[in-house]
């Protein structure tokens, strides 16, 4: 009598790596940015599902262990950064001197970095990597390409701590891991930011935005009336997201390299040679949004709803106006033409607002279905822009743009 056959054990799921080899179902290495598996068999990466999962970084051998490190670290209870420093740093823009206005917001992430490891180990993260970004400008000889491979690593081994930390805090939310939730939120859409990963980013605005929302960070209507908001003194992360993108942007936009040759110089164009008033308009609306909000927040009484209300349907409708402009324009300057990356970019503001100001006050019925048809373009339109920016020459876009304005 032969011994039975073991039962055939059952393909284990994979349930964490980039998104390619969770379809493929196959083990990741969970390298970043790319998976090596993907890389080595000519794939293209579609990068990691979650952002509040940690990534495990592969060690580096390191001949000086500080030499990645020094002037990283600081004891506790000393400031990482400036208040204006850190304001500078939460957008690639301010490169130009674009002005940002977020020294409010940057002042309660330093403040809360004291006693908050995920926020103290994202700005360790966006400290490292917004100098790793600053030390290519212009061609510096200050650090050696090594010490610039170093302090990159170093800045992705804390953006692995940040989000370690931040998924245990959001494991048991209380108030004042929410708060300190939406604070690191910041702080990583500013990485993502700097490191060119915008679909990531998408990640982090949609999910922050979500947090903010089902947690009732400002008074909200129901069929029963005026409700007061369930946890007070959150940070208001939408309206540091809107200033994030509607402040200009200067960086040019390039052709592929080998596209550029001495007979077809590269087109180079920013978001000033879009048609008169476009961003004008959105950056409009988008000052008014703040203004909504923070009208919202103070709001007492019941009777006061109706007049933000219309406030807020007259933004609604602004916004549809203004994207049936910029697609009536566009067919009539570009027909045949791909939209331009400046022009991507104010539509993911577009929807940003859009998303922002359909979750304020209300709480109808289908408003769920709503913001999940609008999450999804805003995700959609993220990946896109991650898609056509993936080649993009960071330093030549620096240079070549500073070089415009010194012009």
């Amino acid at each position: 009598m032969t011994a039975p056959k073991p039962a055939p054990r059952g393909r284990t799921k994979v349930k964490t790596g980039c998104a390619t080899c969770r379809i493929r179902k196959i083990k990741c290495d969970e390298a970043k940015p790319f998976c090596e598996k993907c890389v080595k068999t000519g794939r293209k990466c579609d990068g990691y599902e979650s952002v509040f999962r940690p990534f495990s970084s592969t060690p580096q051998p390191i001949a000086k262990p500080d030499a990645a490190t020094r002037g990283h670290d600081n004891a506790k209870g000393e400031p990482l950064l400036s208040t204006g420093d850190l304001n500078r740093f939460f957008s690639t823009k301010t490169i130009f001197d674009v002005e940002l206005s977020c020294n409010e917001e940057a002042e309660q992430v330093l403040q809360a970095s004291f006693t908050n490891d995920s926020i103290r180990h994202a700005l360790l993260s966006l400290r490292a990597l917004r100098g790793n970004l600053e030390s290519k400008q212009q061609g510096h000889e200050s650090e050696t390409d090594i010490q610039q491979r170093l302090s990159y690593d170093y800045g992705l081994q804390q953006y692995s701590k940040a989000l370690t930390s931040l998924a245990s805090n959001l494991a048991c939310p209380s108030p004042e891991s929410l708060k300190s939730a939406l604070l690191c939120c910041q702080v990583l859409i500013s990485v993502e930011q700097v490191r060119g990963n915008f679909a990531a980013m998408g990640l982090h605005i949609i999910r922050g935005l979500n947090i903010l929302r089902e947690y009732r960070a400002r008074p909200y209507l129901t069929t029963d009336g005026l409700m007061p908001a369930l946890h007070n003194g959150l940070p208001s992360l939408d309206v540091f997201i809107i200033k994030l993108f509607a402040a200009p942007c200067k960086f040019t936009e390039q052709q592929p390299l080998e596209a550029t040759s001495i007979m077809t110089p590269p087109v180079e164009t920013n978001d000033r040679m879009l048609a008169p008033n476009m961003r004008a308009e959105l950056t409009k609306v988008a000052t008014s949004t703040i203004a909504l909000l923070e009208k919202t927040t103070k709001i007492k009484l019941e009777e006061q709803t109706q007049s933000l209300l219309s406030e807020r349907r007259d933004l609604l409708e602004g916004l549809d106006s203004w994207l049936d402009a910029l697609e009536t324009l566009q067919k009539e300057t570009q027909p045949a033409e791909t939209e331009s990356i400046s022009d991507n970019f104010l539509r993911i503001l577009y929807l940003i607002l859009k998303i922002i100001l359909l979750g304020t006050l209300e709480t109808s019925p289908d408003l769920d279905a709503k913001l999940k048809e609008e999450n999804k373009q805003l995700q959609g339109l993220a990946n896109l822009v991650n898609e056509r920016l993936k080649d993009y020459d960071m330093r030549r876009g620096i240079d070549s743009s500073l070089a415009k304005q010194s012009q």
